[in-house]
């Protein structure tokens, strides 16, 4: 009896050790500081570290504002995949959402990843959070200002007594 259940868990074992695995390369995006109306969509890749394929059966967002968007498609061992996020950027303040992916992998079927940050319509536009062929005009601009004299002002007239 007691072969027939150490060959049933080591028979188990290996099942479970040749299987699918699901991973992330992160498994919370923070979006940081975002202008309201601002592209909202982000991607998380998905990768099977296992030796079967993985299939993601279902992606479930907190709320109606995130929208998660993936393939049907499995996974093969060692390829990757994305998965799309997106979030509504035109509901203005702090946000913290949760999404819940739903794969075959018997270890860990449910695998939960985050996204973050603050829409706020204050949002200071910089060089770098800008297109690189914009940041070149907007610092072409600003040298061209600095090169220039400043004009000169007409002397006020004086008036003459009568």
């Amino acid at each position: 009896m007691k072969k027939i259940f150490a060959g049933l868990f080591l028979a188990g074992s290996f099942a479970l050790a040749s299987a699918q695995t699901i991973s992330f390369d992160k498994t919370t995006y923070d979006y940081g500081k975002v202008k309201v109306g601002a592209d909202g969509h982000r991607f998380f890749t998905v990768k099977n570290t296992g030796d079967k394929p993985l299939i993601i059966s279902r992606v479930q967002a907190s709320c109606g504002c995130t929208t998660p968007e993936w393939s049907q498609d499995p996974i093969m061992p060692g390829k990757t995949a994305q998965l799309k996020v997106g979030y509504n950027t035109t509901l203005v303040g702090p946000f913290s959402k949760i999404i819940e992916v739903y794969s075959n992998d018997a270890a860990n079927s449910r695998s939960v990843i985050t996204i973050k940050g603050d829409v706020n319509d204050s949002v200071a536009t910089s060089n770098e959070s800008i297109a690189p062929q914009q940041a070149v005009q907007v610092e072409a601009a600003v040298q061209s200002a600095k090169a220039q004299p400043a004009a000169k002002k007409p002397a006020p007239k004086k008036l003459e007594a009568m």
